[in-house]
């Protein structure tokens, strides 16, 4: 986090946090009641302040104020970089992954990885760039139709013999149910109040 945001919560520790204004969709742009949030500075700054708390929510630290936010599918979005070679993924906030652990293609299609970082979902835009990445169980490049049979295959819920190679890592990629990557990756989409662990403890 920003020293200036490290210095606010210590001077002002009990300013109450704010949900309901700040959400990320599905190709990483940040959402201030719904409109676009535009400038590079502030999305910057949001980005550079993004964490967790440990009951699965993300928020923006704001100074001292905690900002949670709506997520409209994962923590992060991953963008491709380099998609001529040698490929790599940054996520929404700036940061380069440098480590991919799982992949995961779901009924719609959409594809999700987990690196260092977290659970994010590829950008939109990227998919087919990343998806031409794939290779078969002896590491050669797949065919459009193998590829097509494939994420037919996947979207119903069923293994295909897939593998993401990037940098370093190769993944097998495995099919998944949007319905289920919160419960997953134990993170909430959706934060209110009443999910704080202190909540949970004074419901008991």
């Amino acid at each position: 986090m920003d020293d200036r945001v490290l210095r606010g919560m210590a001077k002002w520790p009990d300013v109450p946090a704010v949900y309901g204004w700040l959400a990320l969709d599905r190709r990483g742009n940040w959402l201030l009641r719904g409109e676009p949030i535009s400038n590079k500075a502030v999305t910057e700054y949001i980005g550079r302040n993004y964490e967790r708390d440990s009951g699965g929510r993300w928020f923006f630290q704001n100074g001292p104020q905690r900002v949670f936010v709506e997520l409209h599918y994962t923590p992060f979005v991953y963008r491709i970089m380099n998609p001529a070679g040698p490929m790599s993924i940054e996520a929404h906030t700036g940061n380069r992954a440098t480590a991919l652990s799982g992949a995961w293609i779901d009924e719609q299609g959409a594809m999700l990885l987990e690196t260092e970082l977290g659970i994010g979902l590829v950008d939109d835009r990227d998919l087919d760039t990343i998806l031409a990445a794939l290779i078969d169980a002896n590491g050669t490049p797949v065919s459009e139709d193998a590829l097509e049979a494939a994420m037919q295959v996947f979207q119903n819920g069923n293994e295909a013999p897939l593998w993401l190679k990037l940098g370093d890592s190769n993944v097998k990629v495995r099919p998944i149910r949007s319905a289920d990557v919160c419960a997953r990756f134990n993170f909430q989409a959706r934060p209110t109040s009443s999910d704080t662990p202190e909540a949970a403890s004074a419901g008991r």
